[in-house]
């Protein structure tokens, strides 16, 4: 079974919460919604895993 990883997955995570928030700016509210929709849709099918989203899906709701 998958685990889904939860430790830090890059050297730098300042630099990626950096882009992240960066990647918001200056977007309304729609825009940036319409951003994060796109931005899961991408890296859930790069994991491409079913097993791996559905834990990463079952996380974000707890938190």
């Amino acid at each position: 079974m998958a685990k889904l990883k939860t430790d830090a997955g890059t050297a730098d995570p300042d630099a990626l919460y950096q882009m992240l928030v960066d990647a918001h700016r200056d977007l309304d509210e729609a825009a940036s919604a319409k951003l994060n929709a796109k931005l899961v849709l991408l890296l859930a099918n790069h994991a491409g895993d079913l097993d791996i989203v559905r834990e990463a899906i079952a996380a974000a709701r707890k938190g």
